[in-house]
């Protein structure tokens, strides 16, 4: 009888757990965030607020490609493709889940799990996460280096994973003036 009143209480328990309760991930927040504000954006401003997000995205990734680009100088490191993503400035955890291949001047990778593209689709914010998605990586590679670009050709907020190809162009050029003078 009392592994009965244990099972119940423990499903009683699985049936209420609030799940707005717990503490979330810095990248439930920051998605929340990004999402809410360029909601009110578009809101307000239509088609000319969607670009102004889409800009300052582009600005915010272009600063951060710069310190990825300062922190693969720091390291005595070129900010070619082989530097790239081992001097990402933002980490990985298991809520993200992806595949990195490397081709000669090209690094294709594919995500499956994104904690921002998750969190925009549960919150039925596609539409305003988009935005960022479009922009971010594209930004990120250029301020990176200027010879580096990216394809992305999947999102995961419409086909359900991202894929991209960053590809470095005139490889005889890649390193900018920042790496050539350290």
């Amino acid at each position: 009888m009392s592994q009965e009143k244990n099972s119940k209480q423990d499903n009683e328990q699985t049936k209420y757990h609030d799940e707005s309760l717990e503490p979330v991930s810095p990248y439930t927040i920051m998605a929340k965030l990004f999402a809410h504000v360029s909601k009110a954006v578009v809101d307000r401003f239509g088609e000319e607020g969607r670009e102004a997000v889409r800009e300052g995205v582009r600005t915010f990734g272009e600063e951060r490609g710069r310190d990825i680009a300062r922190r693969a100088a720091a390291d005595g490191q070129p900010n070619d493709i082989e530097n790239y993503l081992t001097h990402y400035d933002m980490g990985r955890s298991d809520l993200f889940e992806y595949e990195t291949q490397y081709h000669p001047m090209e690094i294709e990778q594919n995500f499956t799990k994104c904690a921002f593209g998750d969190q925009w689709k549960k919150d039925g914010m596609e539409e305003y996460g988009i935005l960022y998605c479009q922009m971010i990586d594209p930004a990120i590679a250029k301020g990176y280096n200027p010879n580096f670009e990216v394809v992305h050709d999947d999102y995961l907020l419409r086909e359900g994973n991202c894929h991209f190809r960053f590809q470095m162009k005139n490889p005889a050029e890649s390193k900018t003036k920042d790496t050539e003078n350290k």
